[in-house]
């Protein structure tokens, strides 16, 4: 009986394993046209990206490409983070959500600076929240829309 309960301690410590090595969760870009998968570290929010490149060189295979995190895409606080891509086909970035605060952000890439980066955590009816919109034509909305026109209409 005293060999028994080190073995089942063992046994159970064996199966944590697991568990602890799947710390990152991986999406790809909702846009059609782009071959960039996004990583999220699950436990402190940071996110990366890589994707294919072409190698200049002839006869190679190709390069894969990664964004290191820049500006807001850093370390957060420890929580349980993942990654959620919309459902516009021509969206490049993807939104990085903690599930125990419902806080989220919007991260993509900056090619030119080679680095992905996220905008400050917000999660609506947050304390401080104005009632009065944000600037621009429609109420709600921070001015022009980078998501082009739907249907035709202005």
């Amino acid at each position: 009986m005293k060999l028994f309960l080190p073995l089942l301690a063992a046994c159970a410590a064996l199966q944590a394993l697991p568990a602890a090595a799947t710390s990152f969760e991986f999406v790809p870009a909702p846009q059609t046209d782009l071959n960039r998968m996004y990583r999220v570290d699950k436990v402190t929010g940071e996110v990366t990206s890589c994707q294919y490149g072409l190698q200049e060189s002839a006869g190679g295979i190709g390069q894969t490409v990664c964004f290191g995190s820049g500006e807001g895409a850093g370390p957060q606080t420890p929580s349980e983070y993942g990654l959620v891509a919309s459902r516009h086909t021509r969206e490049a970035g993807v939104f990085r959500v903690n599930y125990r605060t419902g806080e989220m952000s919007i991260c993509f890439v900056l090619v030119k600076k080679e680095q992905v980066v996220c905008t400050q955590q917000g999660k609506p009816g947050a304390e401080g929240a104005s009632d009065t919109p944000l600037t621009g034509p429609a109420p709600g909305r921070a001015g022009a829309s980078a998501t082009p026109t739907q249907g035709g209409r202005p």
